[in-house]
Formats: C-alpha cells, structure tokens, sequence
C-alpha cells in the first residue's frame, strides 16, 4: 500500500510503515498545494496533523484512499462527514498526547499566577525587583474551571488536585451527572457559574459551531479579577481581541495561548503590550515523548487497518 505523510512524524514510527508498505514521507508538504495534490493521488492512506485541510480539493485529489490518519486528537481540519460519505477511515490519535497539554496547563498556570520569571534580564544587569515581583500567588488553593472534561480535562483535573487545586468543570456535551465527575472528585458546574469562581480557566472543546466566539468579550468580562485564561483547545474558541483588550486593561491576570484563529499565526499587532502573556505556536501537545506515543499509535492502527 502507498502512504503519504504531509506532517511530521517520529522517525521510528516511520520506518516501522517503511518495512510492509511504500512510504512517502515529506514533512514539508503541508506547504507545497499542488504537490500535495499530486501525491494524494496515489495514497491509500495520507497522514496529517492539523495543517493540512482535508477537504475540497485535497479530497477530492483522494481518489484511491481508504484511510485518513490524524497525528493528534482534533478533527477541525478533516471534513469527517464528508471522508465518511467516500468510505475513508478517519483515525484520530486520541488520548496519545494527554499528558504532554496536561502539564502544558499546570506549568502556565504557575507561571503565569506568579508571575515573576520575567526577570532574568532585570536581575542580571544589577537590578533587584524583589519587591516588585513578590505579589506572586500560589496554584495550591486556588480553583481550575475545567470547559470540557474529555480525557485530556479529565488528566489535568487529576495533575490540579494533586498540587493543591479545587477543579471544577463544565462539559456541554456530557451529562451533568455523568460518573466521570465523581470519580474524579471534580464538581459540574454551568458555564456562567465556572467563569465566575475560577482563577484559571483552561479551555479544552472541539472547535464547533456552538464553541466558536464562546470567549467573547462579554464572558471575558465575566470573569473573575486577575483570573488566568489557558486555551490549548482551537484558536477560534476565544475573541483575540477581546482578550487582548481584557489583558491591557488590567481585568484578567494573564493568560496563555497555544491555538489562534489563523495558523501559523501572522504578524498581530494586538498582541504587542499585553502583560503577563504566554503565547506558543500550537505546542501544548507536542514533547518528544507526545510525539513518539501519537506516532506510534498510529502506525499501529495504519498496519492493522492495511493488513
């Protein structure tokens, strides 16, 4: 079988396809649209990540393809109704990078909560903002509002509670008295109450019509003084302005952002000047271990699904 990789993907991984099947592996063609064009063509299987936009002309460039293998979790950029009508599998590689955005909330959190690793320059040119930066608060205590609570919002509540966090969580699209809440000691509570009681909230929903704009400027303001904004979900999901505006203007705390509107991110004026901001291109979920566990996964389920 032909199998065409467009993204990156553990070296490993790749030769494990390499050794049964015929393995185009170019990690650059995400950037090239007619080359991908012409390769697809002949894949019956195509490997992506979340650059790569199966839908329209992509997809229809498919012609022999079985098999649509996504290295991460989110389908946003996959017409899954649509591969679904043409009689392609689409795989996800859920639950392989959890762990890697889990950690990626705990670690902003702290940083942004305490707000004082900023100064490394400052100190090493013989200034000593001690007391400027010894207003820093503590993760222990404080509470995690939790906007959807699938595995990777399940992992960070079990991460939070263990460093000293009350977490609670809101899933529109789980029932309020599902197990899962109990079972993690963490409390359902509606949106509008979340935003209001937690001092970090961290986002993790698909991309959908009803997610979309749901941290607009209205809920930004919603939000409790000095509060800490974390979106690892999809860019989409927050008002980037808004929270911009919310940040210079001394509302929010801070916040980090891993996922925005348009990706790769262009040159964004409104970034320019917010404090206590973290900003990273899309990276929540990818370590080295992350990547080797997601590519794993799905080379195991390509070589299952070809056999």
């Amino acid at each position: 079988m032909h199998i065409l990789i467009c993204e990156f993907m553990d070296e490993q991984a790749v030769d494990r396809l390499r050794a049964s099947h015929t393995v185009v592996y170019e990690p650059g063609l995400v950037d090239d649209a007619p080359g991908l064009l012409q390769k697809a063509a002949l894949a019956d299987a195509l490997v992506v990540r979340n650059r790569t936009q199966v839908r329209g002309a992509l997809l229809d460039a498919l012609g022999r393809c079985r098999i649509v293998a996504r290295l991460g979790v989110g389908l946003d950029n996959i017409d899954v109704a649509a591969c679904e009508a043409r009689g392609l599998v689409v795989i996800p590689a859920t639950g392989a990078n959890a762990l890697s955005v889990a950690e990626y909330v705990i670690a902003t959190a702290m940083l942004l909560l305490r707000g004082g690793y900023a100064s490394t320059a400052s100190v090493a040119a013989g200034h000593w903002p001690r007391a400027a930066l010894s207003q820093g608060r503590e993760l222990a205590g404080k509470t995690l509002g939790l906007v959807g609570f699938g595995h990777i919002g399940q992992l960070t509540a079990r991460l939070a509670k263990a460093m000293g966090m009350q977490v609670i969580a809101h899933d529109a699209f789980m029932a309020a008295d599902a197990p899962v809440y109990g079972q993690s000691g963490v409390r359902c509570v509606d949106l509008d109450e979340l935003v209001v009681l937690a001092d970090v909230v961290s986002l993790h929903v698909p991309l959908v019509d009803s997610t979309r704009g749901l941290f607009d400027a209205s809920r930004l303001g919603r939000m409790k003084s000095g509060a800490v904004l974390i979106n690892t979900a999809r860019g989409g999901v927050v008002d980037e302005l808004a929270l911009a505006a919310a940040l210079k203007g001394g509302a929010l705390g801070g916040a980090a952002i891993d996922v925005f509107e348009t990706e790769p991110l262009p040159a964004s004026p409104h970034w320019q000047g917010c404090p206590n901001l973290v900003l990273t291109p899309h990276i929540a979920g990818v370590t080295s271990e992350s990547n080797e566990r997601v590519s794993h996964l799905i080379a195991d389920q390509l070589l299952k699904a070809l056999a």
